[in-house]
């Protein structure tokens, strides 16, 4: 009978270490570099939520639904498991407001009436819950850049009570265009200078209504998609006090517009804009009043962020998130016959690469030690209102997320020799992307057009905000072959002939992939080491984002 045990447990060990023998094991060094980015994978994934069956990819419509579906489909097949418990999608609750402004803005005082009209000299909306809002007789204020910061000492607002008026403000902050980068950050856009800002700021001032002063150089795009966004359909997150602590307007005024308020405000030979970029500045009252109406249409519904989780290994309690806005602009005005608006570059490219990853992730065995979450977020398009709000009710806890990577705008124009990093100085996020950049043959450069705030455009900037180290990088300013005036002209096309436009479709005789597939390889790799690190990245000194960590 001992004997027959002996033999039985002799049996049962062989048996035993059989069967962990073909237990897949790490290689003893590992290298993530060796990862093979499924190029085609990413095409048919572009392809797909680029088409005109998912029609532009607005929330709240029947493109939204294929496309969550979709993502979903995918993610299933890859075997990601779901990321909010038994379900891959968040609900984010919102608000859609169809607005619609007064064909004409009246404009009258010092014996003058002018008469602005909607979508050429304004573009104007409501955030409120109102079916109707109205501007009457609101005295118009130039208030400089409507900054009010503290630590430079700057407050646009300084002596004047904005309740009842709507002010005049520049776009960008005040140093922009001094190239004094201890003057704010000289080109480098501010949070002073976005759109966003001035909106919350002069709402906190109590004023009634903002107009931004459009300029394209200091914006970073056209009066065109001021004109396509800032008019129709506009979502917001919904709020318990349906946004009556928001301006009642907020929208954008030409600079053509603008002077001839200046000329009638006997202000035409005095440079105001000169004058706001000097400490002390005071507003300007312009002796003008203001009537406009806005008529709103409510919708009340819910989008949804999708999520799909690669479970770590080792502390599946501590998350690395790869980012992704699935939407664009749906169908809205036509453009030379074309109303579907694609998106193909922004973002099908971003949602293509971060599902090219996952599909990365998932071939890995074992995986890494980190969970890493797969968001693919609703709109952006719209106020990164969908990354806002997975930021401010996370489906995993902030303080155990190690990391994010965004990836919005993919490099559609071939393989680069430049790392260029958006928000450039902010975390060791950066240090890590370097090293994969230098083994790749490419060199790391801050971004090249801060003037346009693209730290403040896309969804890392919401992690950002609330303490966790996110990176946005990408190449694009010094093509392989064609060098850097090459890759600029190719930047500038898509910016002043596709950005917001119909125009950004598929189109398969000018996406190259092999830039798409240089940048996804790195952010597996930088994702891939952050997931299976002893540490987790750190802000730098000095990044106002690190007290937030």
């Amino acid at each position: 009978m001992k004997h027959t045990f002996i033999l039985l447990s002799g049996l049962l060990l062989t048996v035993i270490f059989a069967l962990l023998s073909c237990e897949p094991k790490a290689p003893e060094s590992f290298d993530p570099a060796s990862v093979a980015i499924d190029s085609v994978y990413m095409e048919s994934v572009l392809q797909t939520l680029a088409s005109d069956e998912f029609e532009g990819r607005g929330p709240f419509s029947a493109g939204e639904a294929k496309t969550v579906a979709y993502l979903k489909s995918e993610m299933e097949k890859l075997g990601l498991a779901p990321g909010n418990g038994d379900s891959y999608f968040q609900e984010v609750p919102m608000v859609k407001i169809v607005g619609q402004a007064d064909e004409k803005m009246t404009v009258s005082g010092n014996g003058k009436t002018i008469e602005m009209t909607e979508g050429e000299d304004f573009v104007a909306q409501s955030p409120r819950e109102e079916e109707q809002v109205n501007i009457e007789d609101a005295e118009l204020v130039f208030c400089g850049f409507g900054v009010v910061a503290p630590e430079y000492g700057w407050n646009d607002y300084e002596g004047i009570d904005m309740k009842g008026k709507v002010a005049v403000v520049l776009v960008n902050d005040p140093g922009y265009g001094t190239n004094d980068s201890a003057f704010f950050k000289g080109n480098t856009m501010t949070y002073y200078g976005r759109w966003v800002y001035k909106f919350e700021e002069a709402a906190r001032q109590g004023a009634a209504g903002v107009l931004v002063v459009h300029e394209t150089k200091a914006a970073g795009y056209p009066w065109f998609v001021v004109k396509r966004s800032g008019s129709g359909a506009r979502l917001y997150l919904q709020t318990e006090d349906k946004n009556a602590s928001r301006c009642a307007m907020q929208g954008w005024i030409s600079q053509t517009a603008t002077f001839g308020l200046l000329e009638a405000a006997g202000l035409g030979d005095e440079d105001l804009i000169a004058k706001a970029r000097n400490k002390g500045f005071k507003p300007v009252p312009l002796g003008l009043n203001a009537s406009v109406g806005i008529q709103n249409e409510l919708e009340y519904n819910k989008s949804q962020n999708v999520a799909g989780l690669v479970k770590g290994s080792k502390t599946p309690d501590e998350y690395v998130i790869y980012c992704a806005h699935w939407d664009h602009l749906g169908i809205a005005s036509p453009v030379e016959g074309d109303s579907i608006y694609n998106g193909a570059m922004d973002n099908a490219t971003g949602s293509a690469t971060a599902m090219a990853i996952a599909k990365a992730y998932a071939e890995q065995k074992p995986g890494p030690d980190r969970s890493v979450l797969f968001l693919f977020v609703t709109a952006e398009e719209q106020g990164l209102l969908g990354s806002e709000y997975y930021a401010t009710n996370p489906i995993f806890p902030i303080k155990k997320t190690a990391a994010a990577i965004n990836m919005d705008g993919g490099n559609i124009n071939g393989p680069m020799k430049d790392l260029t990093v958006t928000g450039f100085g902010q975390s060791e996020m950066e240090d890590m992307a370097k090293a994969v950049a230098e083994a790749q043959g490419r060199y790391m450069q801050p971004e090249q057009e801060p003037e346009k705030g693209y730290y403040f455009r896309s969804d890392h900037f919401n992690f950002a905000k609330v303490g966790v180290p996110a990176l946005y990088c990408k190449g694009g300013y010094d093509h392989k072959t064609g060098g850097k005036e090459y890759a600029m002209k190719l930047k500038d096309n898509f910016t002043y002939n596709h950005y917001h436009r119909p125009s950004d479709e598929y189109r398969p005789d000018e996406f190259r992939y092999e830039g798409l597939v240089q940048d996804a390889s790195l952010f597996f790799q930088v994702g891939w080491n952050v997931a299976n690190g002893t540490t987790w990245p750190q802000w730098y000194d000095g990044s106002e984002f690190k007290a937030k960590r």
